[in-house]
């Protein structure tokens, strides 16, 4: 089926399909066609322009967008919104003054994830799961990746990633599945983390690897959870598996843990907060994209990523939500936007092209999503008739997206 979106107030991120991801400057350069058109024939973009140039096209359907924008669906290239339950207890533990490690060293964190879901069925936290997905769709997500971790064990990790798999499979979004049974180390294995490590990589990679149950490895790499041992021990197991790396690392100490992901061919490295001049080294001159997620640090109050530093050096940056029940309850690409410029100084034009074009390199998407292409996906969204895309970030509070389409399909809110 053809449909034509006519009167388009402002075409947002139109790109040449061989531009995969922008840098440096670049990132503050936002492509766009003002009084434009466009094509979508089935799933696919197929042609776009001016409202002047416009030609006679034969169409199933005529969509009349004056006033409004359409943007490329947001790519959310980092969550973990697949849990159970959730922890709202350890938000008000918090607010009356613990931190987030002394949380964890009371049983709270990633372990009291794992224990819920490990006592979840899968059915249970397939449907909890897809209710997560769906809501961040509406809210204008059209491609995500999202990390087992919260299991822990054999089966857990499994049990994940398979529910992860379903999602993929039945939702009408590309979903990328990243394997992270090294999120935290087990009650059972504080006083052997190697045994737990053997575990992960002669028991649970093998399993994943036959059932072809992900597309990426990662690891938390931080002092209390997995050092620079441990992190290299896995990225290394993991490719040997196919798996490409996304790291978390330096969310809260700098400890070589981006040099180690970038010595492993890492498509990411993710958090960001704590940031030295001999990691920005480490990333100049790679192929690995830095990830900042905005709302972790807003709903955590730590500092924000260094977004000027990393752009000023030339480099990529894409953003994300870290949507998970312990740092960061919310899948909402509009308020990691608006955050980004807010917080973090980018500009919406950065912003825009963090969460789109780069958030697709970031999940290896590039070829499929990410920004208005001829022969992309046509996922994207049509906004509310608003003055500018700058009002995006500017009106945070409220959403300023109308309808929203994947595939070349409006779907249902």
């Amino acid at each position: 089926m053809t449909k034509l979106f006519i009167n388009i107030k402002e075409l947002i991120q139109v790109r040449d399909v061989t531009i995969k991801k922008v840098s440096g400057k670049e990132m503050n350069n936002l492509p766009t066609i003002k009084n434009a058109f466009l094509l979508i024939d089935n799933e696919l973009i197929k042609s776009f322009g001016t409202m002047e140039e416009l030609q006679d096209f034969d169409v199933d359907q005529t969509i009349d967008c004056t006033d409004k924008m359409i943007l490329p669906s947001w790519c959310d290239s980092h969550t973990h919104i697949v849990y159970a339950g959730n922890r709202e207890q350890e938000f008000i533990d918090r607010i009356n003054g613990l931190s987030y490690e002394e949380i964890a060293e009371n049983g709270g964190g990633i372990l009291n994830s794992a224990k819920k879901l490990q006592e979840t069925s899968e059915d249970d936290l397939y449907k909890q799961s897809l209710k997560r997905v769906k809501e961040v769709i509406n809210l204008g997500t059209g491609a995500l990746e999202i990390k087992s971790g919260y299991g822990l064990t054999i089966d857990s990790e499994l049990k994940m990633l398979r529910v992860i798999n379903r999602l993929k499979k039945n939702l009408p979004i590309p979903i990328r599945a990243t394997f992270l049974g090294a999120h935290a180390i087990p009650n059972e294995f504080k006083k052997d983390k190697d045994g737990y490590l053997d575990l992960i990589i002669n028991q649970m990679l093998p399993r994943i690897s036959e059932d072809r149950l992900a597309d990426f490895i990662d690891v938390f790499c931080e002092i209390g959870y997995f050092n620079l041992k441990d992190t290299q021990r896995i990225l290394a197991a993991g490719k040997k598996y196919g798996l490409i790396s996304k790291v978390h690392v330096n969310q809260f100490n700098s400890i070589g843990g981006v040099k180690v992901s970038v010595n492993n061919d890492a498509l990411t490295v993710d958090h960001l907060e704590v940031l030295t001049d001999d990691d920005l080294k480490s990333l100049k001159n790679s192929k690995t994209m830095p990830v900042a997620l905005p709302t972790c640090s807003y709903f955590l109050s730590i500092p924000y990523t260094p977004a000027r530093k990393i752009i000023d050096s030339d480099l990529p940056l894409a953003i994300a939500t870290d949507y998970n029940p312990g740092s960061s309850p919310s899948g909402n690409m509009n308020f990691v936007v608006a955050t980004a410029c807010i917080k973090m100084k980018m500009t919406p034009e950065e912003a825009i092209n963090a969460a789109t074009i780069n958030g697709a390199f970031a999940m290896n998407l590039s070829n499929e999503v990410g920004s208005i292409s001829i022969g992309k996906l046509a996922n994207f969204f049509i906004t509310k008739e608003i003055p500018s895309y700058g009002f995006i970030p500017y009106n945070f509070g409220d959403s300023v997206i109308d309808t929203v389409y994947l595939n070349g399909q409006e779907t249902g809110n």
